[in-house]
């Protein structure tokens, strides 16, 4: 299938300072693509290049594989057919619900204007509060209005700026999986800037981790976390340690509270030396690897742990010296410095060299 938006190679810069480098993704039509990342990494430069905010140095930008961007051309962002939710919703504070969802409309015939507003305030689930103005709604409820003017159009994108950034935690949660079942209904485009690994995993099909005007990785959920390309999306994606290891051979890998065997992803396929007999590498430890067990030889001491309602999150001290996290049923209450048993339970294998940056 045909990208219907794809980006090659685009470069930004403000003045000397390069924000984004040689950068490239591709998205197929109905897929909800994320840009994830710490602040300063670009990801909201490149949202505002394919919007046609910023213009492109390098590099060119395709919609519907036609070009709207190069580094000699840049097709204005009203032409572009694109739709834009931003952080802060942008609602007209003198406009009713339903004019706000209505306001990109103009160009229709009265009764299909009608009916696509109807349809959008079912959608969303606001049909009740039509007739109100944005400051006498929730946070929530101001960004479905968003969310549903941007979608009215019929874009062949749509743009999400960290849109949920103005809202609490708990309403987070709810609004990253309406507004995932809100774009599947549509059959939207759409691309999700956040620095918020939970929003990106419950809303996107695919997630690109950036780190210094780069894509590190564009990925499912599922394997930037079980299988990270380098250290910097094992360390960024999730929680977990490295503890030292050494390699016994291309399947197995030794270190203090065990071996450990599987597929060494990523990093052996570039660099052979990596899986040589006896070669120290780094091993990532998720808080799910180590798993609590009474009856386990194997004891380490509490040293910290943080309450998480159905678990709690320990932090270990290893009988080397090192320290892992643990996470654990939270009947199982242990006190700071109380040895547990833990036992090893890894179905992926993350390692990288010793020397790997």
């Amino acid at each position: 299938m045909n990208a219907l938006l794809e980006l090659r190679n685009i470069r930004h810069a403000y003045g000397q300072q390069r924000v984004v480098n040689d950068l490239s993704l591709t998205l197929k039509k109905g897929a909800i693509g994320c840009l994830l990342g710490p602040s300063g990494c670009g990801k909201t430069t490149v949202l505002r290049c394919i919007a046609g905010f910023e213009s492109v140095s390098a590099g060119a930008i395709l919609l519907n594989g036609v070009m709207i961007s190069n580094a000699s051309f840049c097709l204005p962002p009203e032409q572009r057919h694109i739709g834009m939710v931003f952080q802060d919703y942008a609602l007209f504070p003198h406009l009713t619900v339903q004019a706000n969802i209505g306001f990109g409309l103009h160009r229709m015939q009265k009764a299909e204007r009608a009916g696509r507003i109807a349809e959008m305030l079912q959608t969303v689930g606001l049909t009740d509060v039509s007739e109100k103005y944005p400051h006498q709604l929730s946070g929530g409820q101001q960004q479905r209005v968003a969310l549903a003017r941007a979608l009215a159009p019929r874009p062949d994108l749509l743009l999400l700026d960290e849109p949920f950034s103005n809202l609490d935690v708990t309403l987070r949660g709810r609004l990253s999986v309406e507004v995932r079942e809100i774009l599947k209904s549509q059959n939207a485009t759409a691309i999700l800037v956040t620095h918020d690994q939970d929003e990106a995993f419950a809303i996107a099909d695919e997630i690109g981790v950036m780190h210094l005007g780069e894509i590190q990785q564009w990925d499912t959920a599922y394997n930037l976390y079980h299988k990270p390309a380098n250290r910097f999306v094992a360390n960024f994606i999730g929680q977990g340690v490295f503890l030292p290891g050494r390699m016994l051979d291309p399947s197995h890998v030794e270190i203090e509270l065990g071996t450990l065997a599987g597929v060494i992803p990523h990093q052996c396929i570039q660099d052979c030396q990596l899986c040589r007999e006896g070669n120290p590498v780094d091993v990532l430890i998720r808080p799910d690897d180590l798993v609590h067990d009474d009856d386990s030889p194997l004891r380490a001491a509490v040293i910290n742990k943080a309450f998480r309602g159905a678990d709690i999150m320990y932090t270990l001290r290893l009988p080397g010296g090192s320290t892992a996290l643990s996470l654990v049923p939270s009947h199982h209450n242990h006190a700071i410095g109380e040895k547990i048993g833990i036992r090893l339970e890894t179905d992926h294998v993350v390692a990288f060299s010793r020397s790997a940056s």
